[in-house]
């Protein structure tokens, strides 16, 4: 009974840390619920944008203003309470400070500057800690957040929306529209949950996209276009000023003159070639973006594209929007390319994370093994 009590709080404080999608990043997201000595809600909150306070934090202060006594209290919290000074102060130490008596975390924090030192610190204050309620719900919540912590690297996602057959355009690279509006409103909130959108230059040229987030209260995210040769024009969509940072990765030989046409909004990384596919080196190019402040990737681009991300073991999930059409055509356009695989057994291995339907379009999500 205990359990089901704690998960259903848990499972309260996830909900309330997606909230913060699109506006805490680099941070993670958390959620949290507080309950007075006699089991009521006194105050719920979640980090709401990087460099502000904390869910734990949000909560304690909603219980401060309703005139609510949170002494001898349970915290409930989707990530272990941070015990460091960063931008804001510990909320570990808050949580002392008001007289909290127990604290449920559905997680332990991978930032190093925590790892268990928050749930220490509580103990060794006298408070109850349990700790791993409906934990891999918490885990999957950050892990784009536990990625950049555990390998300092961007997570990084590919959107993809096929036919039954696997074809993302014609033969003649007609790809509008594949899926239904429900699929495409969807994609949105995808492009809200992640820093940035990556694209190459055949897509720019083909379908001119914008690769905004139409999302109401949604956050562009940053535009990364992949043109080596910089062949995209500058007058493309993804490329118009904005406000919204957009980066083009080219050649570390290209020329100055084919760069100028580019406006100054648009920043150049230049990166050197992979020796084998004579491609911009992507291993080099996302650890740069790391360095920028990148934390997670969204990739919506072709087949060649798609094929060389998972070539270099560099996708974590994928998002297949799957719609229920079939063109049976050799020449039509394959959501990855680039592969020669003589066994079946030597193909790439997803694991399935979950299945949605959107009209008569069905979602899979999944993960690389």
């Amino acid at each position: 009974m205990q359990n089901k009590f704690y998960e259903k709080h848990i499972k309260k404080c996830i909900a309330l840390a997606k909230k913060g999608e699109g506006n805490v990043s680099p941070n993670p997201l958390v959620g949290a619920v507080i309950l007075d000595k006699n089991g009521n809600l006194a105050g719920y909150g979640w980090h709401k944008k990087c460099g502000q306070a904390h869910a734990e934090i949000n909560a304690l202060n909603m219980a401060e203003a309703n005139g609510i006594d949170v002494k001898g209290g349970t915290a409930f919290v989707s990530l272990e309470p941070c015990s460091h000074y960063g931008k804001t102060p510990p909320c570990a130490d808050k949580l002392i400070e008001k007289g909290i008596k127990k604290v449920v975390a559905g997680c332990v924090d991978p930032n190093p500057k925590v790892a268990g030192r928050g749930l220490k610190k509580l103990k060794d204050a006298g408070i109850e800690v349990v700790c791993g309620v409906l934990e891999d719900e918490c885990k999957k919540l950050n892990e784009i957040f536990i990625k950049n912590q555990t390998q300092k690297a961007p997570f990084i996602a590919v959107k993809t929306a096929v036919t039954l057959d696997g074809k993302i355009a014609t033969r003649t690279g007609n790809s509008k529209w594949i899926t239904s509006e429900k699929s495409r409103n969807f994609v949105q909130k995808l492009r809200n949950r992640y820093d940035a959108i990556l694209s190459g230059s055949g897509t720019v040229i083909a379908d001119n996209p914008s690769l905004t987030c139409r999302l109401k209260k949604g956050v562009n995210p940053v535009r990364i276009i992949i043109d080596s040769n910089a062949i995209t024009p500058a007058d493309a969509n993804v490329y118009n000023n904005d406000g919204t940072k957009v980066i083009l990765a080219v050649k570390e030989d290209i020329t100055p003159d084919k760069l100028k046409k580019y406006s100054a909004g648009v920043e150049i990384l230049k990166c050197p070639l992979n020796e084998k596919s004579g491609k911009i080196n992507l291993v080099y190019l996302v650890d740069k973006l790391y360095e920028k402040g990148i934390m997670s990737i969204l990739i919506e681009a072709g087949g060649a594209l798609n094929g060389a991300f998972f070539k270099e073991g560099l996708v974590d999930r994928l998002y297949q929007f799957i719609a229920p059409k079939v063109l049976g055509d050799n020449s039509a356009q394959c959501f990855i390319q680039g592969f020669e695989i003589p066994k079946i057994d030597d193909g790439i291995s997803f694991e399935l994370d979950g299945v949605k339907r959107f009209g008569q379009d069905v979602l899979l999500t999944l993960s690389r093994l």
